[in-house]
């Protein structure tokens, strides 16, 4: 017969399961060097194939494509992750500024028969 304190070590709700690390140990080695690595080896072994004419293209693009969505998964999963989270309501917009009218500086005088005048900022 168990006892009731050892059930409640076990089943502690502060700390992180098994199963938590046990998924977190293998997105540790899916996204970390050892999957690098091996989309590295991948793509120059397909360019390899693709050059000597063993491998069409369009398998070479599967790979290719496969390394990329593997490697790009958490930041296309975090794109994806924030079409769904609730959106507040927009901020109102701030009071519109009274816009001066005219142009405060005056006219600038009209350039020479010189194509390049220079720089265009005005000698006051």
């Amino acid at each position: 017969m168990l006892e009731l304190s050892a059930i409640a070590t076990y089943s502690a709700p502060g700390e992180p399961g098994v199963l938590a690390n046990a998924v977190g140990w293998i997105t540790g080695t899916l996204l970390g060097t050892v999957a690098t690595t091996a989309c590295i080896i991948a793509v120059a072994l397909v360019g390899f194939s693709m050059l000597a004419g063993r491998l069409p293209v369009r398998q070479g693009a599967r790979v290719v494509l496969g390394c990329f969505l593997l490697l790009g998964a958490p930041m296309i999963a975090s794109a994806f992750g924030g079409f769904w989270q609730s959106r507040s309501a927009p901020a109102p917009a701030p009071p519109a500024a009274a816009a001066p009218t005219g142009n405060p500086r005056g006219d600038l005088p009209p350039v020479d028969s010189e194509p390049y005048a220079g720089a265009s900022l005005r000698r006051d």
